[in-house]
């Protein structure tokens, strides 16, 4: 096979197993009242099994980059990928809601580790130069899974058992299971760092509190007061981390990362784009169904534009940043992402389909296109030697920005009703909404305007002006 070949089949495997995982998180929402009645439970009553996932992923992200240090990137990768499809194995043979949860929270677990840890397999697999060709594959899961994942898991339910949700994900492990240990080495660090069990509980207890905060308030399962509490918890025991990250050598999670430039812009910027692009896969269907009176499986269909814009740019990413460069992109594509955020506050319930369609489907070209320079710029100036603890961090904070943008969304919605005075949400409601995420989204302008105009120049392949070949 030839090196090409290799790293083509190295970035689908990584990209489907970060699929699998992104695709989980948001396929059992739709099949919950089914799910509840199979099992004998109220539906709200199983949210919980929503809640435990997320707190899974928040408390064991932070230890992935130790983990992949300690025992090699492929083998971790390889038993994440097991470990998140003996969960699948479990949610689908659940009778009882605390067999649901316990199975998720071993999803959880699986899911923690196959994202950073796959990302730095493929960080460690693949050349600089064909890293943006990489990372365009590995960033449509995190577009396209939450836009598929409520119209699939419909159809699950409405045609097949619920169940299936969950079995669906041992063929894709397998085939995941035997293509990482035919084509990845497990390439290991000579020296492993000690273990932070401070660092672990601090960021367990903090990255949980303030997802669960957000999420749970978000969707109102929680009062405004143990909210706040929660986010307030989880906001000292961060600080705590703070505090403690600069008093040892090997923080769990380094923070020193953010002393290199392009990683610091692109992780602080690409945490507020997130917020606005978190709050999209929550908004949009919302809005199709509660504020225009769509079905299900309508609104399904039209806010699968988004996924299929976001494949439909896969041989256009690589020259686009060649010829521009990273920071022209991301500068005029942060505008024009916001734009199609802000437009999308336009839609009303008299719109033509067609249209609303073509609107999410240009802005998922742009919206992966921005995602696929961030996920790749971010790593560009990174030591090998420190790609395992930036691999942690990146995730970390998106694993962080989704939640507050999904809590950002409801909110917004919470204030609108509170400020009319009514108990359903309105289309206008949401158009407020969009135009406020556009705005979040926005705000991560200014830190790529600090950019270099040459960051990631040997990333990207784009010649910088004034430089010669081999200077």
């Amino acid at each position: 096979m030839t090196p090409q070949r290799r790293q083509l089949v190295i970035s689908l495997t990584v990209s489907c197993a970060l699929f699998m995982q992104s695709l989980d998180s948001t396929i059992i929402a739709t099949a919950l009242p089914t799910i509840a009645r199979s099992i004998g439970e109220s539906p709200l009553r199983l949210n919980v099994a929503i809640t435990c996932y997320l707190l899974s992923l928040a408390v064991f992200v932070p230890i992935s980059g130790w983990t992949a240090d300690r025992f090699g990137p492929r083998r971790v990768f390889s038993a994440a990928i097991i470990v998140f499809t003996i969960g699948s194995i479990g949610c689908g043979l659940s009778q009882s809601l605390w067999m649901l949860v316990i199975a998720r929270v071993v999803q959880g677990m699986g899911g923690a580790m196959m994202v950073p840890v796959g990302r730095l397999v493929l960080l460690r697999s693949v050349p600089k130069s064909e890293l943006v060709r990489a990372m365009s594959w590995v960033s449509v899961p995190a577009l396209i899974g939450p836009v598929m994942g409520p119209p699939l898991g419909g159809f699950i339910v409405t045609y097949a058992s619920w169940r299936w949700i969950f079995f669906i994900n041992i063929p894709i492990g397998a085939l995941g299971v035997l293509l990482v240990n035919l084509f990845i080495e497990n390439l290991r660090e000579s020296t492993v760092r000690p273990f932070d069990l401070i660092g672990f509980v601090l960021t367990g207890i903090g990255l949980a509190s303030l997802a669960f905060g957000f999420e749970a308030g978000g969707r109102g399962a929680l009062s405004l007061p143990m909210a706040f509490g929660l986010l307030l918890g989880g906001g000292v025991c961060l600080w705590l981390y703070v505090l403690h990250a600069r008093r040892i050598d090997h923080p769990i999670i380094d923070l020193a990362l953010m002393r290199i430039p392009t990683y610091a812009m692109t992780t602080i910027g690409a945490f507020l784009f997130r917020m606005g692009l978190g709050a999209l896969p929550f908004l949009m269907p919302l809005m199709l169904q509660v504020g225009f009176g769509l079905s299900p499986l309508k609104s399904g269909l039209i806010t699968f534009a988004s996924a299929a814009g976001a494949m439909s740019n896969k041989l256009f990413v690589s020259p686009i940043i060649r010829a521009v460069g990273f920071r022209r992109v991301l500068l005029v594509n942060t505008l024009v992402s916001s734009g199609f955020l802000f437009g999308y506050s336009f839609f009303r319930p008299s719109t033509p389909h067609v249209v609303i369609f073509a609107a999410l489907l240009a802005g998922g070209f742009f919206r992966s296109l921005q995602m696929t320079s961030l996920n790749t710029l971010s790593y560009a100036d990174v030591p090998p030697s420190l790609l395992s603890r930036a691999t942690s961090l990146t995730s970390m904070a998106q694993q962080l920005s989704q939640s507050v943008g999904v809590g950002t969304g409801a909110l917004l919605l919470y204030l609108m009703l509170a400020i009319h005075g009514r108990a359903a949400s309105s289309a206008a409601d949401f158009s407020f909404a969009f135009a406020m995420v556009a705005f979040i989204s926005v705000l991560s302008l200014p830190f790529f305007l600090r950019m270099s105009p040459d960051a990631g120049a040997e990333v990207s392949g784009r010649a910088v002006p004034g430089r010669m070949a081999g200077d």
